[in-house]
């Protein structure tokens, strides 16, 4: 609000916005934890199964999940649910896109968080997503972004995402594609 990346509402304080949009310490879903190198196959499988829900969709190897969805800090944090069993069957995903302020007085740089590829089969995608936003926060990012691409739809309302003021386009070159509607797509650009 600062910065001006975003306003108060309508009959607002600085102090009932913050109270709103607060969020827990720490995930709420049991066994969230970072991604490793060995999670890389099953991150994999899920990522890749998930992914051909969509009309268009990148079809990725394991070495591709490695490269993308690997954690690095400031560039990608990606994290799994991992069961009592040691299995693993929910990831949740984003990447580091910060932005420079000019000239503020005591800002230069908004740290922006955004969706990637997110993955519930055991949990709702909304819950999952909540903790992203807590796992987002604990990383000190200022803002976490998504768009309306895939299954997304079903938890900007409810996790109070307020509406952007464009519309993001893909243009493919030299692919020939139909129209397609967001929840259609399973394409993240970086």
């Amino acid at each position: 609000i600062e910065v001006g990346f975003s306003h108060l509402g309508a009959r607002m304080t600085m102090a009932r916005t913050i109270k709103l949009y607060k969020v827990p310490d720490a995930p709420q879903l049991s066994g969230m934890r970072e991604m490793k190198k060995a999670d890389v196959p099953r991150v994999h499988f899920l990522v890749s199964t998930y992914l051909k829900k969509f009309q268009l969709h990148p079809e990725l190897s394991a070495d591709e999940i490695e490269h993308w969805m690997l954690p690095r800090k400031d560039v990608v944090y990606c994290y799994v649910r991992e069961n009592e069993k040691g299995e693993i069957n929910d990831v949740c995903s984003f990447y580091n896109l910060p932005s420079t302020v000019l000239g503020h007085e005591k800002h230069n740089q908004l740290r922006a968080a955004y969706s990637y590829w997110n993955v519930a089969n055991t949990v709702p995608l909304q819950d999952l997503m909540y903790d992203a936003l807590i796992l987002a926060k604990q990383r000190d990012f200022d803002v976490f972004n998504a768009l309306d691409v895939m299954e997304n739809e079903s938890f900007l309302k409810e996790l109070k995402f307020g509406i952007g003021d464009g519309f993001l386009q893909y243009y493919l070159y030299n692919w020939k594609c139909p129209k397609i509607d967001p929840h259609g797509i399973g394409l993240v650009l970086l």
